[in-house]
């Protein structure tokens, strides 16, 4: 069906810089690929850092790799609520001015003034997706997915266009409880 994309739920996780995954896991230390995810060369880790907040607790959230240039941890406003942060809206990578945490991994830990954000829900596409889509980078669309009892449309999403991508939209847990969304389950996107 045309303009139909894969909707997957993007669970809490992290992603580290160099020096952070060393300070936690040791000098030299290198990530275990567990599971490869849909984007390519983006993989679930063994590696588990607990994330500590004003509140409580994030015990064993998972690391994606690879590294990246700087640490950022992505919740859900639930998560973050709940270990007592008010972590902003944010698409990948814009962590300045967010909420900070501790992380504590297995040989160290680590004060972070920045860095935690609830994930602006988004889509992964080709260039040619793009085209076949009629969008373009950063265009903000809405997506309807239609589930038994929980149908909805998702407003504000961002479209993220790059050779590097495999077409497919993420949105995190709390967004995939209130649609109802299951594995393999596809959304249409609507202008």
């Amino acid at each position: 069906m045309k303009n139909q994309v894969l909707v997957e739920t993007s669970a809490r996780h992290l992603h580290l810089s160099q020096k952070d995954l060393d300070m936690l896991f040791g000098e030299g230390y290198s990530l275990t690929n567990k599971k490869d995810l849909s984007q390519p060369g983006q993989f679930a880790c063994a590696e588990r850092v607990d994330v500590v907040g004003p509140k409580r607790t994030l015990e064993g959230v998972t690391v994606l790799g690879p590294l990246r240039k700087t640490t950022q941890i992505e919740l859900s406003m639930t998560d973050a609520r709940s270990i007592g942060l008010d972590a902003p809206v944010r698409e990948s990578g814009d962590i300045e001015g967010s909420a900070g945490c501790k992380l504590v991994g297995p040989k160290g830990e680590i004060e972070l003034k920045q860095g935690v954000i609830v994930a602006k829900r988004h889509i992964h596409m080709t260039p040619e997706d793009a085209t076949e889509f009629g969008v373009k980078d950063k265009d903000v669309v809405s997506v309807k997915i239609d589930s038994e009892g929980r149908s909805l449309v998702f407003g504000d999403v961002v479209v993220r266009v790059s050779d590097k991508f495999a077409l497919a939209m993420h949105i995190d847990t709390d967004e995939s409880n209130a649609a109802g969304v299951k594995y393999g389950m596809m959304g249409t996107v609507i202008r």
